[in-house]
């Protein structure tokens, strides 16, 4: 059976959403996103609310610009760079949930830089996070795999991901960040 983003947005998440967004991701709604999910958190401490908005912009910037475009043969439902963004809260804390369509070429990249990071230290994150930025080493699309180490740094915690056998050489990339107020 073929993987369904929407069978996987519905019983992925059952805590409080304060914030839902699926569709084409593009840099207006980044800017208008941000602002409402501000809104979202008044009542979340001073602490949270900066850890949730710095891993939020990490998040939709990697929406925006690592997302695939799937082919239009007519044989999947989603177009364009689509990506979801999801916004939870529970008793525990806050959780950051994204999903994006990736090609199969850059899994095995992406597979073996999450779990390295997921690997480190917070000592180990900060001097690979300061090597990143020293060596200057970019792909084509601008980033050098800082936004996921800075991901990792800000919330303080291990990143949760997944890889979806989606369609034809496409995966989807579903990523949770638990943020703990």
């Amino acid at each position: 059976m073929a993987f369904d983003v929407q069978e996987w947005l519905d019983n992925y998440n059952k805590d409080e959403i304060l914030f839902l967004f699926k569709g084409e991701i593009t840099g207006t709604l980044i800017t208008d996103s941000l602002d409402k999910i501000e809104s979202k958190t008044e009542d979340a401490s001073n602490k949270a609310k900066k850890k949730i908005y710095n891993v939020l912009v990490e998040c939709m910037q990697n929406l925006f610009h690592h997302s695939s475009v799937l082919p239009t043969d007519g044989s999947t439902k989603e177009q364009g760079k689509y990506g979801i963004c999801l916004l939870s809260k529970n008793s525990v804390g806050y959780h950051i949930t994204t999903g994006n369509f990736i090609q199969k070429k850059h899994k095995d990249f992406l597979s073996k830089h999450l779990s390295h990071i997921n690997s480190l230290d917070k000592d180990e994150l900060k001097d690979l996070y300061k090597d990143i930025l020293n060596n200057q080493e970019f792909s084509e699309k601008g980033g050098g795999g800082l936004g996921m180490v800075d991901i990792s740094r800000k919330s303080g915690s291990k990143l949760d991901y997944k890889f979806h056998d989606y369609h034809k050489g496409y995966y989807f990339f579903s990523l949770n960040i638990k943020i703990v107020e």
